[in-house]
């Protein structure tokens, strides 16, 4: 007996010191294979708004948690609402771990539910992780005397929508599977608009990410103007929770359900809807990547989550953190690939907005003044205009920039010069910027 214990023992160990050298061997190919590389990270928006951000601070940290310490570098592939970067990032880019793609939360409920265009299986990526749990609210201002969201269901409330995202999507989805009233004001440009629209008393409320809510909204939330109703989200947001906004899922229950509908069959849709938002933003590598070297990526986006300098950096940004790990939005993608494509097609309908609908039609507002200020290689700038001082965001894209009559990019504005912005109201993003030395 002593003698077969003795012989386990030692196979045991064997086996164990082969486990621990065949570890230690895979972590050394992962370093020397990163030595002296360059990691690009693709991301699928435009310079200046949050995925670029979020991209562009991963970036500069990334690499002190990679063995072998590659480089990192960040490139912009705006298009088709991500999935220009999501097919480069499946089919044109090396599978090597040299590539990390930025993509846009909703890109892979989109692949799923069948769009065109789209050149990649979500479900076959390889998910890094996402750097924020984006939580959505629905709010609306208290001068409507709402007291809880269960007045929605009883009373109509004017909302403000901006397209195909989270301000007609959550309202279109309370109407069709829960039975409220809203009534949806489209055509603003943006959430800018409709957050001016509210506090002129031109909107009762909207529905879009705490992130952006609370940034816009906090004028209003500091008056107690405006009180979020609703978590739309399928964890709590522990600022949300602290105010003690309800979750989505107190009222998905009898009393509240649209006719024919079950409280699993609701669920069922806004957790469709919601996944996106919880992987909030994401990367991920391409499909056939070596099992190692996702397995070391994916530890150093974790730890890089969890590293002071970059927590502090993005608190410096005013960038929320709230780490999502690779397996979990692998899980979460898995699953929404899983379901039934008849469920996916009633969800198209059911995203479109069914009940009371109106059109808002904005102007462009011209405002001359002398630029006070310009950040963040121009991607905001400041004009000081009779007195007041306005900023404008300037997209590399989307805004047209003129210096002395010629085509210039936004890193040309300099403090000083005399530039008329149009835009659609302080704070929004310029059409156009035409300044004077």
């Amino acid at each position: 007996m002593l003698a077969h214990r003795a012989v386990a023992s030692v196979a045991l160990a064997l086996i164990m010191g082969i486990a621990s050298t065949a570890a230690a061997s895979a972590a050394n190919d992962v370093a020397q294979f990163y030595g002296g590389k360059r990691i690009r990270i693709i991301a699928g928006a435009g310079v200046g708004g949050g995925y670029d951000s979020y991209a562009r601070m991963l970036g500069r940290h990334l690499a002190d948690h990679i063995p072998g310490h590659p480089t990192v570098t960040v490139e912009d592939m705006p298009g088709a609402g991500g999935i220009v970067a999501a097919n480069f990032l499946a089919n044109a880019a090396v599978k090597d771990g040299t590539v990390i793609g930025a993509l846009q939360r909703e890109t892979a409920l989109v692949q799923i539910m069948g769009a065109k265009g789209t050149k990649f299986r979500a479900e076959t990526l390889n998910w890094l992780g996402s750097l924020a749990n984006e939580a959505g609210v629905c709010a609306v201002a208290t001068r409507t005397g709402i007291k809880s969201f269960a007045d929605v269901f009883a009373h109509t409330y004017a909302l403000g929508g901006t397209g195909a995202n989270t301000t007609e999507y959550f309202p279109a989805l309370f109407n069709n599977l829960l039975g409220a009233k809203f009534k949806m004001v489209k055509g603003y440009p943006s959430t800018s608009n409709i957050h001016l629209a509210l506090e002129r008393g031109e909107l009762d409320g909207v529905c879009q990410s705490w992130s952006s809510f609370k940034e816009l909204c906090r004028a209003m939330i500091a008056k107690g103007a405006i009180k979020p109703m609703v978590q739309v989200a399928l964890r709590p947001d522990p600022e949300m929770a602290k105010q003690n906004v309800p979750m989505l899922d107190t009222f998905i229950a009898p009393g509240h359900l649209a006719p024919g509908r079950t409280a699993d069959d609701v669920k069922t849709f806004f957790r469709l809807i919601l996944t996106p938002e919880s992987m909030g933003r994401p990367f991920a590598l391409a499909p056939d990547v070596p099992a190692a070297r996702v397995k070391a990526l994916r530890a150093a986006f974790v730890a890089t989550a969890k590293d002071p300098k970059f927590l502090a950096e993005a608190t410096k940004m005013r960038r929320d953190i709230d780490l999502v790990t690779g397996e979990e939005i692998q899980g979460m993608v898995g699953e929404m690939a899983a379901t039934p494509k008849a469920k996916l097609d009633e969800l198209q309908d059911l995203l479109k907005f069914k009940g009371p609908t109106s059109e808002v039609n904005i102007s462009l507002v011209h405002e001359t003044g002398t630029v006070v200020k310009s950040e963040h290689g121009g991607r905001q700038v400041v004009i000081d205009a009779k007195g007041k001082n306005h900023a404008a965001k300037v997209s590399g894209s989307k805004t047209k920039v003129m210096i002395d009559g010629k085509k210039a990019k936004r890193g040309a504005v300099m403090a000083g010069m005399t530039c008329t912005v149009a835009y659609y109201g302080p704070g929004t993003e310029a059409k156009e910027l035409s300044c004077k030395n």
